[in-house]
Protein backbone atom coordinates (compact mmCIF):
# COMPACT_ATOMS: atom_id res chain seq x y z
CA UNK A 1 0.00 0.00 0.00
CA UNK A 2 1.71 3.33 -1.13
CA UNK A 3 1.91 6.42 1.54
CA UNK A 4 -0.43 8.98 0.80
CA UNK A 5 1.62 12.32 0.37
CA UNK A 6 0.13 15.30 1.71
CA UNK A 7 1.76 19.02 1.90
CA UNK A 8 -0.19 21.18 4.31
CA UNK A 9 0.70 25.35 4.83
CA UNK A 10 -1.03 27.42 7.78
CA UNK A 11 -0.99 30.79 7.13
CA UNK A 12 -1.44 33.91 9.14
CA UNK A 13 -0.53 37.27 8.99
CA UNK A 14 3.17 38.03 9.65
CA UNK A 15 4.88 34.12 9.88
CA UNK A 16 5.67 34.87 13.53
CA UNK A 17 3.09 33.86 15.78
CA UNK A 18 0.73 31.87 14.99
CA UNK A 19 1.30 29.79 11.84
CA UNK A 20 4.92 28.88 12.97
CA UNK A 21 3.45 27.96 16.60
CA UNK A 22 0.79 25.58 14.24
CA UNK A 23 3.40 24.11 12.20
CA UNK A 24 5.75 23.09 15.09
CA UNK A 25 2.13 21.40 16.42
CA UNK A 26 1.55 19.55 13.45
CA UNK A 27 4.74 18.40 12.96
CA UNK A 28 5.39 17.08 16.76
CA UNK A 29 2.60 14.56 15.59
CA UNK A 30 5.09 12.98 12.98
CA UNK A 31 2.46 11.72 10.61
CA UNK A 32 3.52 9.70 7.71
CA UNK A 33 3.30 11.23 4.09
CA UNK A 34 2.61 14.75 5.87
CA UNK A 35 4.84 17.35 5.13
CA UNK A 36 4.27 20.97 6.43
CA UNK A 37 5.34 24.77 6.25
CA UNK A 38 4.09 28.24 7.24
CA UNK A 39 4.06 31.49 5.49
CA UNK A 40 2.05 34.73 6.32
CA UNK A 41 0.16 36.88 4.13
CA UNK A 42 2.46 39.81 4.99
CA UNK A 43 5.30 38.11 6.16
CA UNK A 44 8.97 39.55 4.88
CA UNK A 45 11.43 36.81 4.34
CA UNK A 46 13.80 35.70 7.38
CA UNK A 47 12.00 37.06 10.59
CA UNK A 48 12.36 35.24 13.54
CA UNK A 49 9.83 33.35 15.17
CA UNK A 50 8.38 35.82 17.73
CA UNK A 51 10.14 35.41 21.26
CA UNK A 52 6.62 34.15 22.86
CA UNK A 53 5.36 31.74 20.41
CA UNK A 54 9.48 30.23 20.36
CA UNK A 55 9.29 29.92 24.32
CA UNK A 56 6.17 27.98 24.00
CA UNK A 57 7.38 25.88 21.54
CA UNK A 58 10.21 24.92 23.45
CA UNK A 59 8.46 24.18 26.25
CA UNK A 60 6.56 22.09 24.63
CA UNK A 61 9.71 20.12 23.33
CA UNK A 62 8.65 21.02 19.95
CA UNK A 63 11.37 21.98 16.86
CA UNK A 64 10.86 25.26 16.40
CA UNK A 65 10.37 26.16 12.66
CA UNK A 66 12.74 28.59 10.95
CA UNK A 67 12.48 32.42 9.83
CA UNK A 68 8.96 33.78 8.20
CA UNK A 69 8.22 33.66 4.35
CA UNK A 70 5.56 35.37 2.58
CA UNK A 71 3.05 33.01 1.68
CA UNK A 72 3.76 33.50 -2.44
CA UNK A 73 2.71 31.78 -6.16
CA UNK A 74 5.27 28.93 -5.31
CA UNK A 75 4.24 27.98 -1.75
CA UNK A 76 0.38 27.84 -2.56
CA UNK A 77 1.60 25.79 -5.34
CA UNK A 78 3.42 23.18 -2.89
CA UNK A 79 0.43 23.10 -0.59
CA UNK A 80 -2.16 20.39 -1.17
CA UNK A 81 -4.00 21.84 1.78
CA UNK A 82 -3.57 25.69 2.95
CA UNK A 83 -5.17 26.49 7.04
CA UNK A 84 -5.41 29.88 7.80
CA UNK A 85 -5.76 31.21 11.08
CA UNK A 86 -8.68 33.89 9.54
CA UNK A 87 -11.21 34.04 7.00
CA UNK A 88 -9.78 37.40 6.09
CA UNK A 89 -6.47 35.35 5.66
CA UNK A 90 -8.36 32.93 3.54
CA UNK A 91 -10.19 35.16 1.64
CA UNK A 92 -7.15 37.25 0.67
CA UNK A 93 -4.89 33.77 -0.78
CA UNK A 94 -8.28 33.06 -3.17
CA UNK A 95 -8.27 36.84 -4.08
CA UNK A 96 -4.38 36.84 -4.98
CA UNK A 97 -3.90 33.27 -5.94
CA UNK A 98 -6.47 31.46 -8.46
CA UNK A 99 -4.73 28.02 -6.99
CA UNK A 100 -5.81 29.05 -4.12
CA UNK A 101 -9.66 28.30 -4.80
CA UNK A 102 -10.90 25.09 -3.51
CA UNK A 103 -8.03 23.97 -1.34
CA UNK A 104 -8.18 26.69 1.35
CA UNK A 105 -9.86 26.84 5.02
CA UNK A 106 -9.65 28.24 8.32
CA UNK A 107 -8.06 25.94 10.80
CA UNK A 108 -10.96 26.10 12.99
CA UNK A 109 -13.82 25.51 9.90
CA UNK A 110 -11.80 22.69 8.60
CA UNK A 111 -11.71 20.60 11.90
CA UNK A 112 -15.24 21.34 12.67
CA UNK A 113 -13.97 23.25 15.15
CA UNK A 114 -16.58 26.28 14.32
CA UNK A 115 -16.12 29.37 12.26
CA UNK A 116 -14.19 31.61 15.10
CA UNK A 117 -10.88 33.08 13.82
CA UNK A 118 -7.95 32.05 15.93
CA UNK A 119 -6.51 35.43 17.36
CA UNK A 120 -3.22 36.79 16.85
CA UNK A 121 -1.08 37.43 19.97
CA UNK A 122 0.84 39.69 18.74
CA UNK A 123 1.39 42.69 20.72
CA UNK A 124 0.14 40.97 23.69
CA UNK A 125 1.67 39.29 26.53
CA UNK A 126 2.83 35.76 27.40
CA UNK A 127 -0.95 34.93 28.38
CA UNK A 128 -2.21 35.97 25.24
CA UNK A 129 0.53 33.68 23.62
CA UNK A 130 -0.10 30.89 25.24
CA UNK A 131 -3.92 31.32 24.72
CA UNK A 132 -3.59 30.98 21.20
CA UNK A 133 -1.10 27.90 21.38
CA UNK A 134 -3.78 25.91 23.44
CA UNK A 135 -6.21 26.83 21.13
CA UNK A 136 -4.06 25.87 18.15
CA UNK A 137 -3.25 22.13 19.95
CA UNK A 138 -7.30 21.63 20.34
CA UNK A 139 -7.96 22.71 16.84
CA UNK A 140 -4.62 20.88 15.26
CA UNK A 141 -5.26 17.56 17.60
CA UNK A 142 -8.47 17.37 15.64
CA UNK A 143 -6.66 17.80 12.73
CA UNK A 144 -3.87 15.25 13.35
CA UNK A 145 -6.53 12.84 14.44
CA UNK A 146 -8.62 12.77 11.08
CA UNK A 147 -5.32 12.75 8.80
CA UNK A 148 -4.46 9.41 10.94
CA UNK A 149 -7.56 7.95 9.89
CA UNK A 150 -7.35 8.66 5.96
CA UNK A 151 -3.52 8.68 5.60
Amino acid sequence: MAVIRLNILFVCTGNTCRSPMAEAILKAEHIEGVTVRSAGISAFSGAPVSGHSAALIREAGFEEPGPSAPADRETVDWADLILTMTDTHKRMLEQSFREAAGKTFTLNAYTGIGERDIADPFGGGAEDYRHTFEELRKAISVLADSLRRNM
